[in-house]
């Protein structure tokens, strides 16, 4: 699949199939995340694959999102901040922040291209899904990934808005990138 096609198609999946996954696959759509940018250099960005049952279950209840636990597996994204907090003080946050989405929708664009469905769920009790899974408290949980094979496949996806409605040119406000000039008459 090319890079546009698996761009305009991606999207979040909320009902999956029983069929399991081969979770190599899933491994190859972790591993694109690892050429997202991090600052400097610093990969704070980590993964855990989730397959226990039981598992699943209760990180679906830290979401509260019951279509969550109907999925084969899920990828927990988390950041270890230590390296980037250090390097870059109080600004890390934000740093942290931008290259776990930039990986995490690597992750998603390989999810598509590979045939695999997925949602990034954001709302989640962070100390449950940390307890769950053994994550450290230092650590700060980022997303809670579904993956299986989607249900029934949606025919097409029409862009979220349009885009003159998020563009502008050399500053706020200026909609046309060489705005006409008013002549003096």
């Amino acid at each position: 699949m090319d890079l546009q096609k698996a761009i305009k198609t991606r999207h979040s999946v909320h009902k999956f199939k029983d069929k399991k996954p081969d979770w190599r696959d899933i491994l190859g759509c972790i591993d694109a995340a690892r050429f997202a940018p991090m600052a400097g250099g610093n990969h704070s960005l980590k993964f855990i694959l989730v397959d226990d049952p039981e598992s699943i279950k209760q990180i679906a209840l830290a979401c509260q999102q019951d279509f969550v636990g109907t999925a084969s597996y899920i990828v927990v994204a988390f950041s270890s901040p230590e390296r980037t907090m250090n390097a870059y003080g109080k600004e890390g946050e934000t740093y942290l922040r931008q290259q776990a989405g930039a990986g995490i929708q690597n992750f998603l664009l390989a999810i598509e291209d590979h045939g695999l469905a997925s949602c990034w769920v954001g709302y989640f009790v962070e100390d449950q899904v940390k307890r769950q899974l053994g994550i450290p408290e230092a650590m700060k949980v980022e997303a809670v990934l579904p993956v299986g094979y989607e249900y029934e496949k949606k025919k097409t996806r029409k862009a979220k808005i349009d885009l003159d409605r998020i563009l502008y040119f050399n500053k706020y406000g200026q909609t046309k990138m060489h705005p006409e000039k008013k002549m003096n008459v």
